[in-house]
C-alpha cells in the first residue's frame, strides 16, 4: 500500500475516533424534563436546548433571570420561628400573618396594645401587617427559590441550586425551623380573629412556584438529595390533607370570587405534585361550572373583582389562578382555555376584556387605587399561547414588568403588580 493510501486510512480512522468522543451539537443529551405542576416541563426542557444552542434572545431573557437570582445569593434564608412573637396557638412553628386591610381605630396603649378595635379599609394595606408575622418572609421562600431553581436549570450553575435547597430545608424541613404545614393562623385580625380561611391565599396565590421549583431540582441538582425531596413530598401530602379536611379549607373552597379560584388552584397543584392526578383532574373539571360559569360574565368581565377598589388587580389576579390551573388542566387532560359556559363566558373572552388597557389602546373604566398596565401581561401571553389571536396580536404592545418580560423562561402567569392581599 502506498503512502497516500495509508494516509487516507488513518485519517478516516481518525475523523470516526473524533465522532465518537466529541459528538456533534445535535448528538448532545437533552436536559431532563421536569415533572412540573404548572410550568411545561416538555417546553422548559425545550428552552434550554434553545440557550445551549446560543439563541440570542433567550440570552437577553436569561440576563434578567440570573440578575434576580444573583440577588437571592446573599439573602436568608428564612423561618417562621424568628418572628417577634408566635401565633396567638403560642406554638413558634406555626405560621401567621395578619390582615392586610384592617386597621387599628385607636392609639396603642399597655392596656389595648394593638390599638382595637380594626376597622377594614379595602385596597389599603396597612403598613403593619409587613412587620412582626411570616408574610413578607414566605413571599421571599416562593419567589427565591423559584427563581434559583429556572437559573440553576438553564445554567448549570450549582451555586443556584445550593441557595435554593438552604431555603427550602430551613423553611420546610430542619426540625429547628421547619414551619407546620397549616395555615391555621393566616390573616388574623388583632383582638378579634386568630387566624381566617381567607388566609389560605397567602400560600394559593404563589405555593405553585415551590412546586415547580422542586420539581426543576428533582432533575439532579446538586445537593438536593433523596431524603429532601421524599421529606417534601411528606410536608406537601400533609398541607394538602390540611387543605382539604380543615374547616378553614372547606370555606376557602367555597368562596365564590378569587379565593375560591386560588383554592382550585393550590387544591389541584398539589394533588398533581404528590400523585393524586384523579383529584387534580376532578378539580378542573369542576371548576368549569363551579368557577367560570358564575364568576366570567358574557362580555368577559369579572363582577366580582369590578366591585373591587382595586378592581384592575384582582381582574388580572383572579386570571393568574385561572391560567395556571389550566396549565394544570394541559397535564391531566382537560382543556378549560377552549371551555364556554352557557353565556358564552370562558377565560379567552375573560383575557380579551382586558386587552384594550393592557395594550394602552384605551383607559380602564372601573376603579382602581394604583393602575399598572403591566399587570396583565403575563395572562395576555398565557391566552396568545392557548391559541388566542387577538391576545397574540397584543403580546408586541404588552409594557414590560419592572425587570423585564421573562415569559419566554418561565411561562406561567405571576401577579406582576402584588398588593399581597
Amino acid at each position: 500500500m502506498s503512502a497516500r493510501p495509508r494516509l487516507g486510512v488513518l485519517l478516516a480512522a481518525v475523523a470516526t475516533l473524533t465522532a465518537v468522543l466529541v459528538p456533534t451539537a445535535s448528538a448532545h443529551s437533552a436536559p431532563a424534563a421536569p415533572h412540573t405542576a404548572v410550568l411545561d416541563g416538555t417546553r422548559l426542557q425545550q428552552t434550554k436546548l434553545r440557550l445551549d444552542h446560543g439563541d440570542p434572545q433567550l440570552r437577553r431573557a436569561l440576563q434578567q433571570l440570573t440578575t434576580r437570582a444573583d440577588n437571592w445569593l446573599h439573602q436568608g434564608p428564612w423561618t417562621v420561628v424568628d418572628k417577634p412573637r408566635p401565633a396567638p396557638g403560642g406554638d413558634v412553628h406555626d405560621y401567621l400573618s395578619q390582615a392586610p386591610y384592617w386597621w387599628p381605630t385607636t392609639t396603642p396603649t399597655a392596656d389595648n396594645p394593638w390599638g382595637c378595635p380594626y376597622v377594614q379599609r379595602d385596597g389599603q394595606r396597612n403598613p403593619e401587617v409587613d412587620t412582626g408575622t411570616d408574610r413578607q418572609d414566605v413571599e421571599k421562600v416562593f419567589d427565591s427559590t423559584y427563581d434559583l431553581s429556572l437559573a440553576w436549570y438553564y445554567t448549570g450553575d450549582r451555586r443556584y441550586a445550593e441557595k435554593a435547597d438552604q431555603v427550602l430545608r430551613t423553611w420546610f424541613l430542619d426540625p429547628a425551623t421547619r414551619m407546620n404545614p397549616n395555615l391555621n393562623h393566616a390573616q388574623f385580625i388583632p383582638c378579634t380573629y386568630d387566624g381566617r380561611a381567607i388566609g389560605i391565599i397567602d400560600f394559593s396565590q404563589s405555593y405553585t412556584s415551590v412546586l415547580d421549583a422542586l420539581a426543576i431540582l428533582g432533575t439532579g441538582a446538586p445537593g438536593w438529595t433523596r431524603t429532601d425531596r421524599t421529606a417534601m413530598d411528606r410536608w406537601n401530602s400533609d398541607f394538602l390533607g390540611w387543605l382539604k379536611n380543615s374547616d378553614f379549607g372547606k370555606a376557602e373552597g367555597a368562596a365564590v370570587n378569587n379565593h375560591g379560584t386560588f383554592y382550585d388552584l393550590q387544591l389541584a397543584a398539589l394533588a398533581y405534585a404528590t400523585g393524586d392526578k384523579a383529584l387534580a383532574k376532578r378539580t378542573v373539571l369542576d371548576a368549569r361550572a363551579k368557577r367560570v360559569d358564575p364568576q366570567i360574565a358574557a362580555d368577559g368581565s369579572q363582577p366580582q373583582e369590578l366591585a373591587r377598589t382595586r378592581s384592575w388587580h384582582y381582574s388580572t389576579f383572579d386570571l393568574v389562578a385561572y391560567t395556571r390551573l389550566a396549565a394544570i388542566g394541559r397535564h391531566v387532560g382537560v382543556d378549560l382555555w377552549t371551555f364556554q359556559g352557557p353565556d358564552g363566558q370562558g377565560l379567552l373572552k375573560a383575557v380579551d376584556y382586558l386587552l384594550p388597557a393592557a395594550t394602552g389602546a384605551a383607559a380602564w373604566s372601573h376603579p382602581e387605587l394604583e393602575f399598572h398596565r403591566y399587570a396583565a401581561s403575563d395572562v395576555v401571553h398565557a391566552a396568545a399561547d392557548a391559541g388566542d389571536a387577538r391576545a397574540t396580536a397584543a403580546v408586541p404592545k404588552l409594557e414590560a414588568p419592572p425587570g423585564g418580560d421573562l415569559w419566554a423562561l418561565r411561562p406561567a402567569a405571576e401577579q406582576l403588580d402584588s398588593i399581597a392581599g
